[in-house]
């Protein structure tokens, strides 16, 4: 059963709707479905999952991951439950009084012989840590999740435990807090730890915690990004910008003002362009990994108002907060038996990671932190605005680029969707799930991307097929090289492998040119081995029932898609090649589409004969889409007037590509230096 707010108020919200009651309903609907599970008042937060072999726990896992099951289900729903506590204290679902149940099952899972008992770090490394002197756990990541909603409800919860239960769970805490982590976002985790303790008057290691903060601080990249691991995405938001204000506040402001400072200064700096990065309705666009968690990216937003001195614009974070929270509890597709799915809205293996279990998704419930600011708080009582979006001409494309993260936004008024170009991406050959979530050519907030349908085609992305080896090559690495006169440049190489040098493998310069509704590609092949074959595929289309439209003007060909997606949506998909490919086609495929079962892909193909020979090396095409079935105009599908090369072959071996596009604006695409210009 999808949710449906009861409580809306288009006059302060004029775009969502939804207000603070409305916040406060769409955690309960999420909390009531959830209890529907527990049987028992002393069951832990187990709930159904229809998966066991990518998840957790399965044949593979360890007793004690299954004991961490527990621990995630408890921590991560208390962070919807615990800020909703804080309203209304005697909150009762499913017969079972929230606040006692919280109470009962976090001592159960610190109190050593009791069946949840999850077990300490220390417990752990003496098992394993003759095999992993530097082992860490799941129970780490569970801990922060754990203070941080102790303290947003410490009058209902951590202040109603005697001395001797505080204690109990200070030493489990403390434990995991000086434990090894991953030297990533984790370290965070530990610094959350310690800074409740120290709040609570318990004695730290502060030299660990500075380490920790420090090296945080470290990973910053610019505008308002973190690099977390090997790249860039919402972890940045969901961790980083909603972590440090907390740790600020608990310690970092009296302690650590440097750190401090600069955390604050990163975070007004994401909110310059972080809005960016949602479509007109506040849809969150499925990029990076644990996409699983869904909204849970709109909690850098909180984060930001619990800075001393924030910048963020309250009308604006609430009207992305509540329109991304929409995006998801309103489909009927989204809960399985109560649960959110692992998936992005249905269930979608594809995107799961082995690091999840049946509960992970409630990490999502980090949103609901923003109940924590009161009623009367700018975020709640701001009239909403739609930033970017209310000041975009007609057919307008906004187009933003951070070279800190390598990440560009286009903002397409004519059917306010955003589309995502990343760069900075380091992947390992043959990764096709993190290919998946990092490297598409683009994301796109209503077209999310899809799997691979087949061998020899995947949506946003080239595949190139080595036809003397019959050796499927894909592109794992993207080097950034900057926005120049709107159009992005960005290098893609295929099969790279570290210590390779960079001209015995084939790539691609990119040049992404915004579009009204989309982006048009010119793109340059070089390769040192042929013959091969090559495709390139469209978004992935929701197959719901099909009309495919086939156009051609000037020689350029086009394939038109349109239906409507899972939720009954119409929408629109056009693909056209202009020079430099050989057809356009489709492919049909089954359970690659995170939207519906059933999905079509248009894409494009073409040849290159011989090994060495002066064959076309440019290769241009478009992608639009909209969520109507009126037609586009033959402007939209076909917007070039005119091409010119240099080189009197015309293939684009050499020298700039002119473009001349309808109604006379020109464009001109130069990969001259692009090697100076590469980031990574």
């Amino acid at each position: 059963m999808k949710f449906e707010p009861k409580t809306l108020d288009y006059n302060i919200s004029p775009y969502s709707g939804a207000t603070r009651e409305t916040w406060i309903e769409a955690g309960k609907y999420l909390l009531e479905n959830a209890f529907m599970s527990i049987k028992d008042f002393n069951d832990p937060m187990v709930l159904p999952r229809y998966e066991d072999e990518v998840t957790y726990p399965n044949k593979n896992t360890p007793a004690w991951k299954v004991q961490a099951e527990y621990f995630e289900g408890i921590t991560r729903t208390f962070f919807i439950a615990a800020p909703i506590l804080a309203i209304e204290p005697d909150l009762t679902l499913n017969g079972y009084c929230l606040r006692d149940y919280y109470k009962n099952q976090i001592l159960k899972c610190v109190t050593k012989g009791d069946p949840n008992y999850v077990r300490t770090y220390s417990e752990m490394q003496e098992e394993f840590g003759e095999n992993d002197p530097f082992g860490i756990y799941q129970q780490t990541v569970e801990t922060c999740a754990l203070v941080i909603c102790l303290d947003i409800c410490h009058e209902q919860i951590w202040d109603t435990y005697t001395r001797e239960e505080k204690d109990k769970i200070a030493d489990f805490l403390l434990d995991y807090a000086r434990g090894n982590t991953v030297p990533q976002n984790w370290r965070l985790f530990n610094m959350l730890d310690y800074a409740f303790l120290y709040k609570n008057g318990y004695e730290i290691d502060r030299d660990i915690m500075r380490d920790h903060a420090q090296t945080i601080l470290g990973y910053y990249a610019g505008d308002g990004w973190y690099r977390d691991g090997r790249g860039f995405d919402y972890y940045s938001c969901w961790a980083f910008n909603l972590y440090t204000p907390i740790w600020c506040q608990w310690y970092g402001y009296k302690n650590e003002p440097y750190l401090s400072k600069r955390f604050e200064e990163n975070s007004n700096e994401l909110m310059k362009t972080y809005s960016d990065y949602f479509d007109r309705d506040g849809f969150t666009n499925m990029w990076g990994r644990s996409g699983i968690y869904r909204f849970a990216a709109v909690s850098a937003f909180c984060g930001n108002f619990l800075f001393n001195n924030s910048a963020a614009d309250p009308g604006l974070a609430r009207r992305i907060a509540s329109g991304s929270m929409l995006q998801f509890l309103t489909r009927d597709d989204f809960l399985y038996k109560g649960v959110p799915t692992l998936g992005f809205y249905r269930p979608f293996l594809p995107l799961v990671q082995e690091y999840s279990c049946a509960e992970s998704p409630y990490w999502m419930g980090k949103a609901f932190v923003s109940l924590i600011l009161p009623k009367d708080h700018p975020f709640w009582t701001a009239k909403e605005n739609n930033g970017t979006w209310d000041d975009l001409k007609e057919k307008e494309t906004k187009i933003t680029a951070l070279d800190g993260p390598a990440l560009c936004m286009a903002n397409h008024a004519a059917n306010g969707t955003t589309e995502l170009m990343t760069g900075k991406v380091d992947l390992e050959k043959g990764e096709d799930h993190l290919m998946w979530n990092y490297n598409k050519l683009v994301y796109n907030t209503k077209f999310p991307w899809e799997s691979a349908p087949s061998r020899e085609v995947e949506s946003e992305q080239y595949v190139l097929h080595d036809l003397t080896f019959d050796r499927i090559e894909k592109c794992n690495v993207t080097y950034w090289c900057g926005l120049d006169k709107d159009i992005l440049y960005r290098r893609q190489f295929f099969d790279f492998t570290n210590g390779s040098e960079a001209c015995w493998n084939s790539l691609l310069n990119l040049a992404d040119i915004p579009m009204p509704y989309g982006i048009l590609r010119v793109d340059k092949l070089r390769t040192c081995r042929r013959p091969l074959e090559l495709t390139l595929g469209a978004f992935g289309f929701p197959d719901n029932g099909t009309e495919i439209v086939k156009k051609e003007k000037n020689g350029f060909k086009a394939i038109i898609l349109k239906g409507h997606n899972h939720i009954g949506k119409e929408i629109q998909l056009a693909m056209t090649i202009f020079d430099g490919w050989d057809e356009i086609t489709t492919i049909e495929s089954t359970n690659t589409n995170p939207d519906s079962e059933k999905s079509v892909i248009a894409y494009a193909k073409t040849k290159r004969k011989k090994q060495y020979g002066y064959e076309k090396y440019i290769m241009i095409s478009q992608v639009i889409t909209k969520e109507s079935m009126d037609d586009f105009s033959d402007e939209d599908i076909f917007p070039i007037e005119k091409i010119e090369y240099t080189d009197p072959e015309e293939c684009g071996g050499y020298g700039p590509v002119k473009l001349t596009l309808a109604g006379g604006k020109v464009k001109v695409i130069d990969f001259d230096g692009i090697d100076g210009k590469m980031r990574s």
